[in-house]
């Protein structure tokens, strides 16, 4: 299942408008496909090992199964009238040109068999209602597109209906699950946090290694001794972050920044060994058990170490999945002070230290950067911040003006509710899917180079762990320089000035001079 050759061109393509529609290219993408998981990795999740020899009704009747547990799987499935106010909207249909990457298109795949079993029209006359019979070329494209689908929800945002291409997404990968079709790479990552606590197969001892080293490094850069606390009973506050932290930049120095937060503001914090992901791709291969028991991992760890809060670091769907299901999977988590957002988030819990005047920053330490900022998509259209409607675009800019003095919003159609996706969310960032990441990028890629273009924007910052690794891969591709996606916390980290530090003393001895002055 290797991926197509193409004559795609990022550098070229990097330029333009970023709504601009494409010509189409019927089949561009048909061979774009993930890598099947192995029976190992099936049956770690309860799936079978692999394509069951009566798949065809084993598909049926999970598909039966999910409208009848969702009531608004079938609204999605049967509301549909073909208006086009999706067509354009998907970053994908607009790298890719393949109609098939048309929202309404992707819809349908899964739709026209639905409508063939389960309507009246579709049993007796399918070639009225365009209903099919689910065969082998069908599941092919629901391999190739259903893996083709970020689950960004952008599309949902103009949909007169609402209906939401994700959910559909979702039961179609979740089908395939069931008849022993899986994607290797969410499959695999799954398994990792089951049988280790974190996505990247982290063992509790390398955890606490990189922990140390990075105490180790604040205090060479700061003269203070933050602690990186690990597994430490009776701290008030349980950080769960994506542990793409642990591991590369610019995830570490987000981390690197929390810490600083989190110390300054005098709190008691630790992580935990048996929850350390945030993550939870039990979403994105629609499966609610396997959601599930990532999410009851959070809970364990917070009731074993006695914490009373609840914090998440910057990784967009674990947001989504912590404010809009966590209770539902997890919950009650009536053992948690009230008194504060349950969860939260690491941003409000900075903004609000920036509210109350806990933190100090010396903002010229950021005067390198030329900051704008992504919206990442399941943050912007699927959570929120704060006490206030939209506080999930807020919160994150207003922290940016906190500590950085050039900071430039991108094209208002390309940010907020309307934000692009990064291209490689959704169980998507494989490398085997490299081409269509790198094509799905490309509506971003052009808002950016634009606000480049116009305000010499040198850096992007973003508040989710996917959407950093995308950027550092196809940012080259469109002629930008690898590190130009940074973490908001990192900027946080950069301008911060925690007491007692070496940066406290050169900040008071350039205010003096500046008083002498």
């Amino acid at each position: 299942m290797a991926e197509a050759k193409s004559d795609f061109d990022p550098k070229d393509r990097g330029h333009g408008d970023p709504l601009e529609l494409p010509r189409l290219a019927c089949g561009a993408m048909a061979e774009s496909k993930p890598y099947v998981a192995t029976s190992g990795q099936q049956n770690a999740l309860g799936f079978p090992g692999e394509l069951a020899p009566d798949w065809h009704d084993k598909a049926i009747a999970r598909l039966g199964e999910l409208v009848d547990n969702s009531r608004a799987l079938r609204v999605y499935l049967d509301s549909c009238v073909k208006c086009g106010a999706c067509t354009d909207k998907c970053h994908y249909f607009l790298g890719t040109s393949d109609p098939k990457n048309m929202p309404v298109a992707r819809q349908d795949l899964l739709r026209k068999v639905y409508r063939r079993h389960f309507t009246f029209a579709g049993k007796y006359f399918p070639w009225l209602v365009g209903a099919a019979d689910l065969t082998k070329d069908v599941l092919e494209d629901w391999y190739s597109y259903f893996h083709q689908c970020s689950q960004c929800r952008r599309c949902s945002v103009y949909c007169p209906y609402g209906i939401d291409t994700a959910e559909i997404s979702m039961a179609g990968r979740d089908i395939m699950d069931t008849i022993g079709l899986g994607q290797k790479y969410s499959n695999e990552i799954i398994g990792k946090v089951f049988n280790i606590g974190n996505n990247l197969g982290l063992p509790p001892k390398a955890l606490r290694n990189t922990l140390e080293g990075l105490e180790e490094e604040i205090e060479e850069e700061t003269g203070v001794a933050v602690k990186l606390p690990l597994d430490e009973k009776g701290a008030d506050i349980l950080l769960v972050t994506p542990s793409a932290d642990f591991f590369a930049s610019p995830h570490m120095e987000g981390l690197i920044g929390y810490a600083k937060v989190l110390h300054e503001a005098g709190v008691s914090w630790t992580f935990s060994t048996h929850a350390s992901e945030a993550a939870n791709f039990g979403m994105f291969i629609g499966s609610q058990e396997n959601m599930q028991k990532v999410a009851l991992r959070i809970r364990a760890a917070a009731q074993d170490l006695g914490v009373k809060r609840l914090l998440f670091g910057e990784c967009g769907h674990a947001w989504r999945v912590a404010y809009s299901f966590l209770d539902t999977l997890a919950g009650p988590f009536d053992f948690l002070d009230k008194n504060y957002p349950i969860p939260q988030h690491i941003i409000e819990f900075t903004h609000d230290m920036i509210e109350r005047g806990k933190l100090k920053f010396d903002k010229s330490k950021n005067d390198e950067y030329r900051l704008t900022f992504h919206d990442s998509c399941n943050v912007a259209r699927a959570s929120r911040m704060g006490n206030k409607p939209g506080g999930q675009f807020e919160l994150p800019r207003e922290i940016l003006r906190a500590v950085c003095n050039h900071y430039f919003d991108m094209a208002p159609e390309t940010i907020r509710e309307q934000t692009f996706c990064c291209g490689g969310g959704g169980g998507l960032l494989t490398d085997e899917l490299m081409d269509v990441r790198t094509k799905g990028a490309m509506p971003r890629m052009r808002a950016l180079n634009d606000v480049a273009e116009e305000h010499g924007v040198t850096h992007m910052a973003a508040i989710c762990a996917i959407c950093k690794a995308q950027f550092s891969k196809v940012l080259p591709q469109y002629g930008f320089d690898r590190e130009g996606i940074v973490s908001v916390h990192q900027m946080v980290s950069n301008a911060i000035i925690l007491t007692g530090s070496k940066q406290a003393e050169e900040f008071e001895r350039r205010n003096l001079v500046a008083t002498a002055k």
